[in-house]
């Protein structure tokens, strides 16, 4: 099964300038490797069979006659194997001289694209040499003895993608070629290319390319020139790089003098799930798209077993490095502009927020006290209330009055375990009894105090969960499950914890800092259950409802992506193979399916709250589910897994 990945490669071959018995060579070389590896479409560089840099040599014809003779000698050397490739070369027809690409496979050429756009400026003279594809009306070409269709508007579909091909500077171009075939159905464009080298040029061209497949919604491959072709005036680094949906997901080594054949796998799945979802870009191809794009069939590949090259991030809310620090002061800045609008319109004179000494309730007091500080009020207003119950543990509880104390807000202290325990006399429950009745009576009495202390003082109750307990159902319905205005709610648990160390690093004094650092060493906890006879925390959350970075993984990719059971879990035993047997992955991925759809009704009546990432779970934003939809298909996936 490929899951819904093909795998394609960019080839950066040596070349010798007008050689064309070398380059064949070359090129050949590099579609065998890559067919022993699985690849299923390889592209290769603009005017490789000669080399780009051939200049008036391209009048020869000697030279075009050699090339032809180049194309005839790969196609006949490779017309066992399945892979199709694409191939640069110059082709004369007509009296005029395109550079196109040439797609061949199994022994047929298939079709050739000529390039649009020919740059005539500073380095480059293409139109000394060529005639841009939109002055030549002919749409078919003999090469190799073979009749085949030629255009800039040609399809080529395989049995698992459809893919269309652009020329160098057609990427360059205000409206670039491929942004019509991707309209017209092209999922994966390839871009064959010489782009020379210059300061700075490179990251633009990097930049240029993931906003087009990103655009486009598609994968990019972009394979340029390297080695061998002439350096009298300008230099070629050998670029291969290939897009998803705007991520690099892979790259060639640049200045290497070597060929080079860098692989990748796109997900072809993914992008038609982007495409359904994103309205705008089907809006875009029904009143943009040009006419009918020309069909190319291609010969059926042997499936082949999947060897995955490309990485996925286990912790894909979490971003890395320099990007860590940017991306938490801009979700920490989202969450502040978005309950300073809320208290400022309601004109609310406090926010009270539940501390347990937590990282959710920590984040949301984090959030408020900025807040506050931004809007010129006084921390005074912010009312930080502590309800010890029966597992409050020492440690959770002085972490609590300590960070209410250093940030200088009011501290309320109000026990909840007398007025549970006359709720359960009231009920008829036995106190001895730790079940779900147990639990949730004390989130509830939680939930009435906060609630009731925000009619006192004219405020609003700040809610604390976060996007993965509302995922998976973990809160109390109408209890911490309901707040006035929720600030975490589509901030996942695996980036709270990075959140809250970010604000303690960057932003707080030595007291409140040392707090912080210790509730992000906290084990996550709801302390419902009496603590064990040592005083440690007794209810470990994930021993009960599984691993957070396990479905925050299992979230991302399912309501990003539209991954099925089978995906998640083929993905997760590779990311998490060093972690988590795959006994256990299937273990959790069942939790999280049967919760998921089991805790929609929680989700229905979800508080407001600011979105901050690209997933979100309001009813009034991105998810949109019946509460009462059944989870059987999935589930029945997820049993069937080896």
């Amino acid at each position: 099964m490929n899951y819904g990945y093909v795998k394609v490669a960019a080839a950066v071959p040596r070349v010798k300038v007008a050689d064309c018995k070398f380059n064949a060579r070359e090129i050949e070389k590099e579609i065998i490797i890559a067919e022993g590896k699985g690849v299923q479409i390889i592209a290769f560089p603009e005017l490789c069979v000669t080399g780009y840099t051939c200049g008036d040599l391209f009048a020869q014809q000697l030279l075009l006659e050699e090339a032809e003779m180049g194309l005839i000698q790969i196609v006949s050397n490779t017309r066992q194997l399945d892979i199709i490739a694409i191939l640069g070369m110059p082709i004369a027809m007509n009296g005029v001289l395109l550079n196109a690409a040439v797609v061949i496979q199994k022994g047929k050429v298939l079709g050739v694209v000529p390039k649009t756009y020919l740059p005539n400026y500073k380095e480059f003279y293409e139109k000394r040499w060529f005639t841009s594809a939109v002055d030549v009306s002919e749409r078919s070409v003999r090469l190799c003895g073979q009749v085949v269709p030629m255009g800039t508007d040609l399809l080529f579909e395989t049995a698992d993608t459809t893919f269309g091909i652009e020329i160098c500077e057609d990427l360059w171009a205000p409206i670039p070629p491929s942004s019509s075939l991707a309209l017209q159905g092209a999922e994966i464009l390839f871009n064959l290319s010489a782009d020379n080298e210059g300061i700075g040029k490179h990251n633009y061209l990097c930049s240029l390319i993931s906003q087009q497949s990103a655009r486009c919604i598609a994968g990019y491959v972009f394979c340029s020139c390297g080695f061998g072709e002439s350096t009298t005036d300008v230099v070629f680094a050998g670029n291969g790089l290939i897009f998803e949906n705007g991520s690099l997901i892979a790259r060639s080594k640049r200045f290497s003098f070597e060929g080079q054949v860098i692989i990748s796998e796109i997900d072809v799945e993914h992008l038609r799930t982007e495409r359904r979802v994103n309205t705008t870009f089907s809006a875009c191809r029904a009143h943009c798209a040009p006419g009918e794009a020309v069909r190319v069939s291609t010969e059926y590949v042997n499936s082949k077993e999947l060897n995955l090259t490309r990485c996925f991030d286990p912790h894909p809310f979490v971003p890395q490095g320099v990007e860590l620090n940017e991306r938490c002061e801009e979700i920490f800045s989202i969450q502040v502009s978005g309950l300073a609008q809320r208290l400022v319109h309601t004109a609310a004179k406090s926010a009270v927020v539940g501390i347990s000494g937590g990282l959710d309730s920590t984040l949301a007091l984090l959030v408020c006290v900025k807040t506050f500080d931004k809007l010129g009020w006084s921390r005074k207003d912010i009312i930080g209330v502590t309800m010890p119950g029966f597992g409050t543990t020492d440690r959770t509880y002085t972490n609590a009055l300590d960070l209410m104390n250093s940030l200088g807000i009011t501290v309320r202290e109000v026990s909840i375990k007398e007025a549970c325990i006359q709720h359960f006399k009231d009920i008829d429950h036995d106190i001895d009894v730790h079940d779900v009745v147990y639990e949730n009576a004390q989130a509830r009495e939680r939930t009435q105090i906060l609630m009731d202390i925000a009619n006192q003082t004219w405020g609003m109750v700040i809610g604390t969960g976060d996007l993965s307990e509302l995922a998976l159902g973990w809160a109390t319905y109408n209890g911490d499950h309901m707040s006035m205005y929720g600030v975490n709610g589509s901030v996942p648990k695996t980036l709270v914890k990075y959140l809250v160390k970010w604000v303690a690093e960057n932003d707080m004094d030595e007291a409140s800092r040392m707090t912080l650092l210790d509730i992000v060493d906290t084990p996550i906890s709801p302390e419902l259950i009496p603590a064990d006879e040592n005083g440690n925390i007794k209810q470990i959350t994930e021993d009960l409802v599984g691993p957070y970075e396990l479905h925050d993984f299992f979230l991302y990719y399912f309501l990003r992506c539209g991954f099925r059971p089978s995906k998640l879990f083929f993905l997760a035993v590779r990311t998490f193979k060093d972690v988590y047997d795959e006994e256990t992955i299937k273990k959790w991925l069942q939790t999280f399916f049967r919760r998921f759809f089991n805790q929609q009704f929680k989700r229905s009546c979800l508080p407001d709250g600011p979105k901050v990432g690209s997933i979100s779970i309001s009813p009034r934003g991105d998810w949109r589910m019946p509460s009462d939809a059944s989870s059987e298909m999935w589930l029945r996936e997820v049993e069937s897994l080896a």
